[in-house]
This record gives C-alpha cells, sequence and structure tokens, in this order.
C-alpha cells in the first residue's frame, strides 16, 4: 500500500469523478484508476463504485476512506515535524490586525518570509472582536488588537502601546480655550468615534458607563484619519490615541481626558499556548523577540 494510492483514493471519493481526481493531483487519469485498482487487490475489495455516471463508494470504501484520510494527515504531521526539528518551517500562518497601528508589521512580515519562503503568509483587517474571535477558533495564528486592562480569556499578549485616548476637537469647537477636560464633559456632546467591535470603542463605552452616562456618537468610522478630519471640520469631539492627535495638532486641538484610565492600549496576541502549527509558533517567537528589542 503505497501514499499515493492513498492521496488518489481519497481525491477521487471527495471528486466523485476520475477526470477531476487526476487534475487535482496532476496526474494522467489512467495513472490514476490504475494506482486504485492495484489498491483494491491488494485489499482484495472494490473500494470505489463505478457503474453509475458519477464514481461513489462502495460500503467497504466508505469505511476505509477515514483511515485513509488519517493516515495522509499523520504523515503530514510527521512531515512538519521533521521540518520543525530541522529548523525548515512550511506551512502557513495568517495574521489579523486592526485598521491603524504603530507596529512595523509589513517589516516583520518581510523579514519572517525571507527566512522561511516555504511558509504562505495571509493578512487581514478586522475590528479587534472579530480578531480576538478568530484567534480563540484557530482562524488567525496572530493578531494585532486592542485591549483593555487585562488579556482576552483564551488569548496571551506582548504589549505594544499604552497611551491615553485624547478628545481632539477643531480649533475653533467650544472646548477648544482648554487643554485638559473631565470625562463628564463629553456628556451629550456630538462624539466621533470608532464602530462598536474596535478596542477603542470599547474602552470609551466603558469609561462612560463607569461616569453614568451613554456617549452620544454622532459619527463612527474605522479609520482613525477619517475621525480626525470630521473633527477638524467642526463636526464633534474625537476620541483618538494621543500620539496620533498630536500629530494633526496644525488641524486639531488636543485635550487630555481626567480621568487617565480611558486609554489605548495595543497588543501581539496569540492563543494561549501557542498556535498550534509550527509555523504559527515561528512567527509569534519572532514578533516577541522583534517587539522586546524595539
Amino acid at each position: 500500500m503505497e501514499l499515493r494510492q492513498l492521496e488518489y483514493f481519497v481525491t477521487v471519493a471527495e471528486e466523485r469523478n476520475f477526470t477531476r481526481a487526476a487534475e487535482k493531483v496532476r496526474v494522467a487519469q489512467p495513472g490514476v484508476s490504475a494506482q486504485i485498482r492495484k489498491l483494491e487487490r491488494e485489499l482484495g475489495q472494490e473500494l470505489l463504485d463505478r457503474s453509475g455516471r458519477r464514481v461513489g463508494l462502495t460500503e467497504v470504501g466508505a469505511a476505509f476512506l477515514p483511515h485513509a484520510r488519517a493516515a495522509l494527515a499523520a504523515v503530514e504531521r510527521a512531515r512538519l515535524v521533521v521540518d520543525e526539528l530541522a529548523g525548515l518551517v512550511r506551512g502557513h500562518v495568517a495574521v489579523g490586525t486592526v485598521t491603524s497601528h504603530s507596529a512595523e508589521l509589513p517589516a516583520l512580515l518581510t523579514g519572517f518570509h525571507r527566512d522561511h519562503p516555504a511558509v504562505e503568509i495571509t493578512l487581514a483587517e478586522d475590528t479587534t472582536d472579530q480578531l480576538v474571535e478568530g484567534l480563540r477558533t484557530g482562524r488567525f495564528d496572530a493578531a494585532i488588537i486592542s485591549v483593555g486592562a487585562g488579556a482576552p480569556a483564551g488569548l496571551e499578549l506582548h504589549m505594544i502601546e499604552d497611551q491615553p485616548v485624547v478628545a481632539a476637537v477643531a480649533h475653533d469647537h467650544e472646548l477648544a480655550a482648554r487643554s485638559a477636560i473631565p470625562l463628564d464633559a463629553l456628556r451629550g456632546r456630538p462624539l466621533i468615534s470608532m464602530p462598536r467591535g474596535t478596542g477603542l470603542r470599547a474602552r470609551l463605552d466603558e469609561a462612560c458607563a463607569a461616569a453614568g452616562f451613554r456617549p452620544h456618537i454622532a459619527f463612527e468610522a474605522g479609520d482613525p484619519g477619517v475621525l480626525a478630519q470630521l473633527a477638524a471640520h467642526g463636526l464633534g469631539a474625537a476620541l483618538l490615541p494621543r500620539a496620533f492627535a498630536e500629530e494633526r495638532a496644525d488641524t486639531l486641538r488636543v485635550l487630555t481626558i481626567d480621568p487617565p484610565e480611558l486609554r489605548g492600549r495595543l497588543a501581539l496576541a496569540w492563543r494561549s499556548g501557542g498556535p498550534h502549527g509550527p509555523a504559527g509558533r515561528a512567527l509569534v517567537a519572532r514578533a516577541r523577540e522583534e517587539l522586546r528589542r524595539v
């Protein structure tokens, strides 16, 4: 019994067609048929029902299929273990990130790809809530997320930045004469914020709830740059990380908010215990090392 015979059998069973299966494994159709016939002779039983227009499984074939899949999966896991021990990490890593941050993610991924060219890398943007869920389910190996005071359940963190959230207003706004305001000064005022599901919005909602009011969100946008532009046009007070707002001091007046517990925390996150695959574990280890150096 050969691995290629198991691969051909599983592929035909999934495609239910010899021609499509042959195209998928990149072997001529007669070669696929011959190898499966050889497997059937060795087992002494027919695995495929070829009597209809579509190829089906015999009763024996249906019972054999999960074991064939398990054997192929075990071989792939063994290959990954050997590659990992040899330092030849293969596979796939999925990385998620919030929309705007200061982390040098492109440089990190470039360096990782240079050292591990056989690893396929995918990158996706989403809200913190969706990224956290993706980390828990294994859809992402690592993600840059916005967090509160502690780590979300089931995740580990490496903090990237921790800075106050400020109110940014146009220079002719009624609050612009002040340099600092209590959080209660935002009660009832039109605010410009990230949408629900983002970390910054969650921190704002939590702080306002603790102060006894719900924020009046007049405008929402997923891009902090858009929030800043809306505020510069006098449409309300934008809630932004301090460093981001201060870079736009020519168009915005930056107001410190008291209490200072309203903060923007950005972190690299991964599932507790580490990603399942060696490629994901290698990426997280490299990211943590580079972040420590920074």
